[in-house]
């Protein structure tokens, strides 16, 4: 490595993965059964949400308790604020992608900290995150200078595994999406 030159990284996006060690039991599977029983519309071509957007007031205790463990270490590790802040889940929601199904490219305009959970997964489902001046660096870089290879300064969006028992977290503001699923079973998120 030659001393004549450095790349900093500057403005990070976080993305904090915690894995969930035990499968969910049981009682949270008939819960999440339910929760499609009691009414699921479509939001997309291919994708269904929950009637429901507060399936944590009610339903997966377990489930929840885990998510609020890791936004407050995320909130102690990432904001790492001044004060003692008590964040809490305000929406909650199941989604299920069929074959072929997506999910547009999105962030959530009403929250800090977004996230989702993975119950079920096929090893090709993945979650796609996008640079946060993706658009801006897609019209003046990328359509001009051809890469070799894709690496973390050239690229506009990275792919993340959606493992079964995977939580992933990271600021509302990042944009993300779910490309077209291409194995024949339905995924559920939470």
């Amino acid at each position: 490595m030659s001393n004549e030159f450095r790349i900093a990284g500057i403005f990070p996006s976080p993305v904090y993965n915690a894995k969930m060690n035990s499968d969910l039991g049981s009682k949270e599977e008939k819960e999440i059964e339910d929760i499609i029983k009691e009414g699921i519309h479509k939001h997309g071509p291919l994708d269904h949400r929950s009637d429901s957007s507060y399936i944590f007031d009610t339903k997966l205790k377990n489930l929840k308790e885990f998510c609020e463990k890791h936004i407050n270490n995320y909130v102690k590790e990432i904001l790492n604020p001044q004060n003692d802040l008590e964040f809490y889940i305000t929406q909650s929601w199941l989604n299920l992608i069929e074959p072929g199904g997506w999910i547009h490219r999105h962030w959530h305009g009403n929250s800090i900290i977004s996230g989702v959970f993975y119950p079920t997964s096929e090893e090709s489902d993945r979650i796609e995150f996008y640079e946060p001046n993706a658009r801006l660096k897609e019209r003046l870089f990328l359509t001009s200078v051809e890469a070799k290879e894709w690496n973390r300064w050239n690229s506009s969006s990275s792919f993340f595994p959606a493992e079964k028992n995977n939580l992933y977290l990271f600021p509302s503001w990042l944009e993300h999406s779910v490309e077209p699923l291409v194995h024949d079973k339905t995924r559920i998120s939470i």
